[in-house]
């Protein structure tokens, strides 16, 4: 808890000091050290082992590693985080006097383990209005459950199978059953993680909150990009507003260049491996 708590204070103290001075160094001073902190946390619990081993490898050295446990949603209210402090330094918000406001939107249950990860600029107005209605609550209701089906009854299931397939010798696969394997384990992806969104999004709406859309029917995409557009949207569209559009998006600079830095990040985002570095790479 005290990492979370860390990372409340942060953001706060670094958001109020961009938003209560006028001097324009002060604010570039806060909102690049309150980037640096959060970017260290994320990098010391998620990826410090990572380098640790990758400078192992290259140089044939033997540093020990930390094998520092991952703390539960770190990327996800890291993101949070950076937001707050760039809607703040961007005038998207305004800063909050108040740091339970602050807490509130860090620490949202719902969204805090998985997502969808919420922008600032897009909640801060329910942070202090927001209604609740029985046929919202009802919303919310069907939409857990429908959340909760997918994980309980289909991923959960597919999921079972996909062990067995991939268990302890996946090289005895027939081509067939290999393929079986792949097939069942990206509808097992989509409906764990699509179902997580909509219990995500039904607990807010219990609560007044509108959760933004996580999932749009992206297996029937006839593109990458169309893809990218229907998958994990909250993510997507965090790194256009935040990383894409102020490296110069498709106006300034090369565009596939920034395209290429944005990929790679998404990719370094999902985990600390050469699999998710590679993978968004290549995507």
């Amino acid at each position: 808890m005290w990492i979370i708590i860390l990372s409340i204070v942060i953001n706060y103290l670094a958001g109020l000091l961009i938003g209560t001075t006028d001097k324009i160094l002060v604010k570039r001073l806060a909102l690049t050290s309150g980037i640096l902190l959060n970017i260290f946390l994320l990098f010391y619990f998620k990826y410090y082992d990572f380098a640790l081993s990758c400078i192992n490898q290259i140089f044939n050295s033997g540093i020990n590693l930390k094998n520092t446990a991952l703390p539960l949603g770190i990327s996800f209210y890291t993101f949070s985080g950076l937001s707050y402090i760039i809607d703040v330094y961007t005038q998207k918000a305004e800063a909050q006097k108040n740091p339970m406001n602050i807490a509130l939107y860090i620490l949202m249950f719902p969204k805090l383990a998985q997502g969808s990860i919420v922008k600032f600029r897009d909640i801060k107005d329910q942070l202090h209005n927001r209604s609740i209605t029985a046929d919202d609550f009802a919303d919310g209701i069907r939409r857990f459950i429908l959340g909760l089906s997918k994980k309980v009854l289909l991923a959960n299931q597919l999921g079972a199978v996909t062990a067995e397939i991939f268990g302890d010798n996946p090289l005895s696969n027939s081509v067939s059953t290999a393929w079986l394997g792949a097939i069942l384990y990206t509808i097992q992806l989509y409906f764990d993680f699509s179902g997580y969104s909509d219990m995500a999004i039904g607990l807010g709406k219990m609560f007044g909150f509108n959760i933004m859309e996580n999932f749009n029917y992206p297996y029937i995409s006839k593109s990458i990009s169309e893809f990218w557009r229907r998958w994990h949207i909250s993510l997507g569209e965090w790194f256009k507003q935040y990383v894409y559009i102020p490296l110069g998006g498709n106006r300034r600079g090369n565009v596939y260049v920034n395209l290429f830095i944005v990929f790679l990040l998404t990719g370094i985002w999902h985990g600390a491996s050469w699999n998710f570095i590679i993978w968004g790479i290549w995507i």
